[in-house]
């Protein structure tokens, strides 16, 4: 079994336990996605580059908590909506490839249709 099936089996059998299946609606779970996402932005805001740096060395397990829930998240919806996550991933990185070839976007930030 993969990583991926096996942890949204368990946030799956976590939620349901509950009943907040009942919650979990397709938007609902999208907003909560949201502000999890939010929440791990909170961790940076404010700050200069060398504060994150020092940040990021005392607040690992915090940050990587919020990164938890954002991917919690991911995985109630894919699996609530039929997507297949991995797969989805695997063809949108592909997408990417397309989108920015090497030779064009080495060490350059651009989006691909000003390429």
């Amino acid at each position: 079994m993969s990583d991926i099936k096996d942890l949204t089996e368990k946030i799956i059998k976590f939620r349901d336990e509950r009943d907040w299946k009942q919650f979990h609606k397709p938007k609902d779970v999208a907003i909560s996605l949201s502000i999890e996402a939010a929440e791990v932005l909170e961790h940076f805001k404010w700050k200069s580059n060398e504060e994150i740096d020092e940040y990021i060395k005392t607040n690992k397990k915090e940050i990587g908590k919020e990164l938890a829930d954002v991917l919690n998240h991911i995985l109630i919806l894919a699996h609530d909506l039929d997507i297949d996550i991995v797969k989805a991933t695997k063809e949108k990185t592909k997408e990417n490839h397309e989108k920015y070839p090497v030779e064009k976007i080495k060490g350059r930030y651009i989006k691909y249709d000003k390429l």
